[in-house]
């Protein structure tokens, strides 16, 4: 799993088997770490909201997807989904949740695993 953070967005990107093991466990859970420190961050599925929405507590990231958008992104071909988290004082948090699509340039990024690129067919 990917993470990208520029000012208040937050993007994750998940392989196939990552897509497979959220659909299963209804999680995932990837860490960095900094020496006896680490930051982790979390996708998981919930039953209780209607929307995406995002927390940050203990040193990790945890986006919280409700169980509907979850059980209709990993048993479609949807690419992704987005929310825009109100966190008040007229501020917001963007989140996008993607699957992580093969690059079309030349990387040294393992990709075996990523999803066929649509835009590499002519």
């Amino acid at each position: 799993m990917k993470i990208r953070i520029k000012g208040n967005s937050i993007r994750f990107r998940l392989t196939k088997k990552e897509v497979d093991h959220f659909s299963i466990h209804g999680f995932i859970e990837e860490k960095t770490e900094f020496g006896i420190n680490h930051f982790s961050y979390r996708m998981e599925s919930c039953a209780e909201n209607d929307f995406l929405f995002a927390d940050y507590s203990g040193n990790k990231i945890t986006i919280h997807v409700p169980k509907k958008i979850a059980e209709e992104w990993t048993n479609t071909d949807q690419v992704g989904f987005e929310h825009k988290m109100q966190i008040g004082n007229d501020k917001y948090l963007f989140l996008l949740v993607e699957k992580d699509f093969v690059c079309l340039d030349n990387t040294f990024e393992d990709q075996s695993d990523n999803y066929p690129n649509p835009n590499a067919v002519c």
